[in-house]
């Protein structure tokens, strides 16, 4: 790490360095929350979490060889630590210092749907031309987001971050982090209504986001969201729009789209007055919004046409989010990591592109608020007209879901069932040869063990 001396940090979280102030001047390697990663010259932030408390670590972590330790309790020790009023805050404070002591490029991405895939097309781009370095797994909020700073290194020279927010404040507190030189919206869908109460509400959240741009930043905005495509200015500035089809306000839009099925999509990607045709390797329409946005930000860094085109071409998804996965005898599209209304509906989409029986083995979507009845139904209603086979649903909502296929689509043949588990067992002996099969719900349903158990079996 870059310039991490105690005293320096000390300085950046608002801490009072105690302990062996002989050391202040020495320079920490890493910054981790879990003792279990503690290395030599390493400082701990101790959190207080829901499992456990980071202060019952101290002990261990300087036998292990810890520089020094970030704590809200004062010590009675000899060693090095910081004390500080919030450690959480003083994690955030730290990744921000650390941010700005090293020259790369931020790009921050959020939206309703599609962060994650969104985040890997705009990676894969970057990579042809920049060293990057990207936000792993679910590492978006307001711990996993320093933690993936704290992973850069000096040879890094560009970051794609993914920013995740459940509710209001939460987006202004990770950019102030963050800071972004770029910063891309999605969408504004149908998530977090809980929290945030209405689709105005999420967009006055995750535009939060720029109030702590970097001075001369760029925002990329989807053109095609009837809610961002009103925001004409973002600090004096106007944004980048996307979208597809040729319109007067886009500077990124697609054309001559061919959906491929689950091989992909083949478009023509339009930016300024030059044209690239591409094929996303990914199945399902939607990523045509990724390879978009990934096309913007690369025209903005200094990308050619030809990196863009082979940055797109090389994409990959991660497990959980339209993972294609060919078993010996069928295909699951693995879309398991999480789910709301409109990432629902993508996924059947991609599902109705398949070969062989269509099933969807769905469950609950979380955190919708006062509807959450009514947006299963919908739900419901678009599988039914999108013509998928079966249905395989479990989950106390999803009966919601069924009652909707049932009455749009009685070609349609449904099993529904109140437990995940009561439906996996009725599950594994009714699939066959040749069947495709999307398995998609929220996180807390925890349907990677149903994608475990089909490929497996």
């Amino acid at each position: 790490m870059k310039d991490m001396t105690l005293d320096a940090m000390a300085k950046a979280c608002r801490g009072q360095l105690c302990g062996a102030n002989t050391m202040q001047f020495l320079n920490a390697r890493g910054i981790v929350i879990d003792s279990r990663m503690v290395q030599d010259d390493y400082v701990f932030v101790a959190i207080k979490g829901e499992r456990t408390d980071g202060h019952r670590y101290i002990e261990q972590v300087f036998a292990d060889g810890a520089l020094a330790v970030v704590t809200e309790q004062p010590l009675t020790i000899s060693k090095p630590y910081i004390l500080v009023d919030s450690t959480r805050q003083a994690l955030k404070d730290l990744a921000a210092f650390y941010l700005s002591r090293l020259d790369v490029k931020v790009v921050g991405i959020s939206g309703s749907v599609g962060k994650t895939s969104t985040k890997e097309m705009i990676a894969s781009v970057l990579s042809r031309k920049y060293q990057v370095h990207k936000t792993k797994g679910n590492f978006n909020n307001e711990i996993g987001l320093p933690l993936t700073i704290f992973k850069l290194e000096e040879t890094h020279q560009a970051a794609v971050l993914e920013m995740g927010i459940s509710d209001f404040g939460e987006m202004h507190r990770l950019a102030a982090v963050a800071q972004p030189d770029i910063a891309v919206l999605t969408n504004i869908g149908m998530s977090h209504l809980k929290t945030l109460g209405s689709r105005d509400g999420i967009l006055k959240a995750k535009t939060e986001m720029f109030d702590h741009l970097r001075g001369d930043a760029c925002v990329i905005l989807n053109g095609d969201d009837d809610l961002l495509c009103t925001l004409t200015q973002v600090n004096g500035k106007p944004p980048v729009f996307y979208g597809i089809g040729a319109s007067r306000h886009k500077q990124a839009y697609a054309s001559d789209i061919e959906n491929l099925g689950l091989r992909g999509i083949r478009l023509t990607i339009h930016l300024a007055d030059e044209a690239i045709r591409v094929r996303i390797p990914i199945p399902g329409e939607h990523n045509v919004y990724n390879a978009l946005a990934a096309a913007a930000v690369g025209r903005q860094l200094g990308l050619t046409n030809e990196e863009i085109k082979d940055g797109i071409e090389n994409a990959r998804t991660i497990d959980g989010r339209t993972n294609l996965i060919e078993t010996r005898n069928m295909t699951v599209i693995d879309d398991c990591y999480n789910a709301n209304p409109l990432s629902m509906k993508a996924s059947i989409d991609v599902l109705a592109t398949a070969l062989g029986r269509t099933i969807a083995v769905l469950g609950d979507m979380g955190d919708l608020g006062q509807d959450e009845r009514s947006l299963h139904y919908e739900v419901g209603r678009h599988l039914a007209e999108k013509g998928i086979d079966i249905l395989f649903c479990a989950g106390t909502l999803s009966h919601e879901t069924a009652r909707a296929v049932r009455e749009h689509n009685s070609g349609c043949t449904v099993y529904e069932y109140d437990k995940r588990d009561d439906m996996v067992k009725e599950l594994l002996p009714f699939l066959q040869e040749g069947d495709s099969v999307l398995v998609k719900a929220s996180h807390f349903m925890e349907y990677a063990d149903v994608v475990e158990a089909i490929i497996t079996m």
